[in-house]
């Protein structure tokens, strides 16, 4: 990989006389989401630039990059920047995530700020990943007992309802004889994306605000060189993995170009993208802003110099990458054994048939942003939930996790099913009237860098301009075949996490009439048993024109 040098402004003084500025190596993963096993599909792909793309990830596969990174620069450190868990394959999933931490104790993770996933199974279950013990309900599935992360999982802008930290702020460690302060963020608009159950009494702050707090009290102690894990991203723009290939006026960069000049290189997360940027710092100087994809397919690498007599970086000396997980080193033996036992654990529940499919379904969408797994899956709630008189189903795209790919023989696993849906949402109907429907749907490019399309069941269909401004994108919608009349009432199904309002939909908190369903998942595994030998569906809900 092409190391991409940084800050030619903003150097710390020269090492103390006759002593050289210590090596640090800092290695970061993000977005790990309980991958165990290799991601499978377009999951564990990774895109090189020009086309080209190669298998990568597989906690195993990781542990020995690790090792290899770190035997190249003793001095090394390994973080997280979160979402390390929830929406997790099965076999991370089935046991509470338990194997995936014990992944991590064994990786030597030094501290991972907390993701918006990690709320998933609410703060009382992030703090037992924390501290250890059993789940109430469940016991000590994977193991006997569960010691919990040996790791700091960081929150500075994460606090209680009368604004008391809810986690830590920061972290130090010590390495090569200096000291290396990191800062946990996350994203302040958590509470779009997780159900207001999961945050109740928790408030999320300004990251720059949080972040500078904690950079003013490390340098209080004396701790000069500093970094940031936020979970928090850019969108991506292609590019190979070590390219600053973002769209412009991106949130990540937003917080590194405005975090204090103590802060040295911003780990980002959450958008899961690749990118190696350099971002300018309120006092004229140049720091790195990186992020890794997902999935544990890329080590976000920064290589830092630190001044032994001062504790502070060097930052002509730095140079930042991402390097590949690549498929093609031995498995680490500690992490695979992890692996293996969680996956025969899991085997009896994960291998089981529940269905066959003719060809693969992608969850990425086409030119309109329809995707034939979006498909698949609304029309999957829509006839759960036909009982309760439901017209049509929406579903978010970020509910969608992963692929279901044809290969070896179109048999459908319940692992499969239960990595595309994890999140054991639970259906419900609510009515909207037409002007509602039209409203929610224009709500698909607010709030976001790019927009975020809803997949619809086939008895929903619209029209959006590329070229009309957000508030008048949509020029057209009907409902079995029928246009929409903004006066009349349709009721619509969807699942508890978009009828709260999630991801900025808010024109579904609206709906009235509410009525429960099943949980998503087992409305996929009831249509994939009523329709064996599935094919894609036809990509004509969604029309895209000029």
């Amino acid at each position: 990989m092409v190391a991409i040098e940084v800050n030619r402004v903003n150097a710390a003084a020269p090492a103390a006389a006759g002593r050289e500025p210590v090596a640090v190596r800092v290695i970061a993963f993000n977005d790990l989401h309980g991958n165990l096993e290799p991601p499978s599909g377009s999951s564990g792909k990774v895109q090189q630039g020009g086309g080209a793309s190669v298998d990568a990830g597989g906690a195993a596969f990781l542990a020995t990059k690790v090792a290899q990174l770190r035997a190249q620069t003793p001095n090394s450190v390994l973080v997280s920047a979160g979402d390390n868990i929830g929406a997790s394959p099965v076999a991370s999933a089935l046991f509470h995530d338990e194997p995936t931490i014990d992944v991590m104790d064994e990786l030597g993770v030094a501290a991972s700020a907390v993701g918006n996933h990690e709320f998933d199974e609410g703060f009382a279950e992030l703090q037992r990943m924390q501290k250890g013990g059993c789940h109430p309900t469940d016991g000590c599935a994977f193991r006997p007992d569960f010691p919990g992360a040996k790791f700091p999982i960081l929150g500075a802008n994460v606090t209680d309802a009368n604004g008391a930290p809810a986690l830590p702020a920061s972290t130090v460690v010590e390495v090569g004889g200096v000291k290396l302060g990191v800062i946990g963020a996350t994203l302040r608009d958590l509470p779009s994306v997780v159900t207001p159950e999961a945050i109740k009494g928790l408030q999320f702050g300004d990251e720059v605000a949080a972040i500078d707090k904690a950079s003013a009290e490390l340098t209080k102690q004396g701790v000069n060189a500093q970094i940031v894990v936020v979970h928090q991203g850019d969108e991506g723009a292609g590019g190979a993995p070590s390219d600053c290939a973002v769209k412009p006026n991106g949130a990540a960069t937003a917080i590194a170009t405005k975090v204090s000049p103590a802060v040295d290189a911003v780990f980002s997360a959450h958008s899961h993208q690749q990118y190696v940027c350099t971002v300018t710092d309120p006092a004229g100087g140049k720091r790195p802003l990186v992020q890794g994809l997902s999935f544990g397919r890329l080590l976000s690498v920064v290589d830092l110099a630190v001044d032994p007599g001062t504790d502070e970086v060097v930052r002509d000396r730095t140079a930042a990458r991402n390097e590949i997980v690549g498929r093609d080193v031995p498995a680490d033996p500690a992490v695979q054994k992890i692996v293996d036992e969680a996956k025969s654990k899991a085997a009896p529940i994960a291998n089981r048939p529940v269905g066959s499919i003719t060809a693969d379904l992608l969850r990425a969408g086409g030119p309109s942003g329809e995707s034939s797994l979006g498909d698949v899956i609304a029309d999957a709630q829509l006839e759960a939930s036909r009982a309760t008189g439901a017209q049509v189903a929406i579903t978010n795209p970020g509910g969608i996790r992963a692929d279901i790919p044809f290969a070896p023989d179109g048999v459908v696993t319940y692992g499969e099913a239960f990595t595309v849906q994890p999140f054991g949402n639970i259906m419900q109907t609510i009515t909207l009237t037409g002007a509602q429907l039209k409203a929610v749907l224009e709500q698909q490019w607010q709030g976001q860098s790019s927009p975020r399309i809803l997949q619809v069941s086939s008895t929903l269909h619209f029209t959006w301009s590329q070229s009309a401004q957000p508030g008048n994108k949509i020029t057209a919608i009907t409902v079995n075949g029928t246009p929409v009349d903004p006066a009349a009432n349709y009721r619509v199904a969807l699942n508890n996490f978009l009828a709260a309002g999630g991801d900025n939909f808010t024109v579904f908190a609206q709906g009235t009439g509410l009525q429960g369903g099943p949980v998503d998942l087992d409305a996929l595994l009831e249509y994939l048993k009523a329709h064996p030998g599935l094919a894609p569906p036809p990509a004509d809900r969604i029309t895209t024109t000029p």
